[in-house]
């Protein structure tokens, strides 16, 4: 690990002040960011520790939804009262997320901001990783891709988004708080990730020294019609092959709204915007539902090891979609 200095924030303002130094990180629970630091990944100059900040409440807003803010534990947000009422589908997907003692470290500023799990990006005796090192080439593309993404991906990465929160935001509608040396803005779920394009090694839409101080939730939270299904490979601590994040509301068995977000699949949530829309105003039933899985995957570029996706993908919308409408 590079030798690093580090300044634990009093107050908002103070990590604002040194959050903007160049080569400055915020660290929170240090799940992944210590992990990559000590592979030689990352290489901060500085790490801003904001475990002090006032950050680490979950609140009603004004409107009827919840403001979460950015150092709520993923463990505590997962059972907190409120969010299992209001917004069941994220709690089971935060549950889904590695093991119970990353959960007990792990922020959710954290968890938006996890890096990929690429190997070849994780590991830094692969030469070739233009997220880690832009314009070295990407190894994935000719290596082993069974984990890479189907969908939104380019000629430079094909990495995918691991997060399982993510996931469930993504289908919720949520906003993004930031506050940063131009003040504070919000940000769309959908526009917070960033697809890979020509700049791979950008994950985010965040600008240098923002720091994340909460997620809002809207008010409804398909609190009735949700389910969060996670295909992997082991039953436990493993990351989606495909996951998918379903939220429906039902008048009778006519879908009257529909929130679909996939895992696994591309570098950022996927929102199936075709298979929303396929599904909204509709009886469902077992041949919509297939229909409208299937236009998901319309513009999918599988790899070599990971083709498998594209139909298990459609699958796994039908089962998700089926349990959240009570067909199954």
């Amino acid at each position: 690990m590079d030798a690093f200095s580090y300044v634990r924030a009093a107050d908002v303002d103070e990590a604002d002040r040194a959050g903007g130094a160049s080569g400055a990180r915020y660290i929170g629970g240090g799940t992944n960011l210590l992990d990559l630091m000590k592979e030689g990944v990352e290489h901060a100059v500085m790490l801003v520790d904001i475990t002090r900040l006032p950050l680490a409440d979950v609140t009603p807003t004004e409107d009827g939804g919840l403001r979460i803010g950015a150092l709520v534990r993923n463990s505590d947000l997962a059972s907190n009262a409120e969010v299992r009422k209001r917004c069941p589908l994220l709690s089971a997907a935060l549950l889904n997320g590695a093991s119970q003692q990353l959960r007990n470290m792990a922020t959710v500023g954290g968890n938006l901001l996890q890096r990929t799990r690429c190997h070849y990006f994780a590991d830094t005796g692969f030469a070739s990783c233009n997220k880690r090192k832009p314009g070295s080439g990407c190894a994935a593309l000719d290596g082993f891709n069974r984990q890479h993404a189907i969908l939104g991906a380019s000629p430079a990465c094909i990495a995918t988004n691991p997060s399982d929160m993510n996931v469930a935001l993504a289908a919720l509608d949520a906003v993004v708080r930031v506050r940063g040396p131009n003040g504070e803005r919000t940000i769309a779920f959908e526009d917070f990730h960033r697809l890979p394009g020509d700049t791979p090694e950008r994950d985010t839409n965040l600008a240098p020294g923002e720091l994340i101080t909460a997620v809002d939730l809207p008010p409804g939270g398909f609190s009735k019609h949700w389910h969060y299904l996670k295909v992997r490979d082991r039953a436990s601590f493993a990351f989606a092959l495909v996951s998918v994040a379903a939220a429906l509301d039902m008048d009778g068995d006519t879908v009257r709204d529909a929130r679909i977000a996939l895992g696994g699949v591309a570098h950022k949530p996927w929102r199936a915007r075709e298979t929303e829309k396929q599904l909204i105003g509709k009886r469902l039933t077992a041949d919509t539902l297939a229909s409208a899985a299937n236009a998901a995957i319309a513009d999918a570029k599988p790899h070599r090891d990971n083709a498998f996706k594209v139909k298990l993908a459609p699958a796994a919308i039908v089962r998700a979609a089926s349990i959240a409408g009570g067909l199954a």
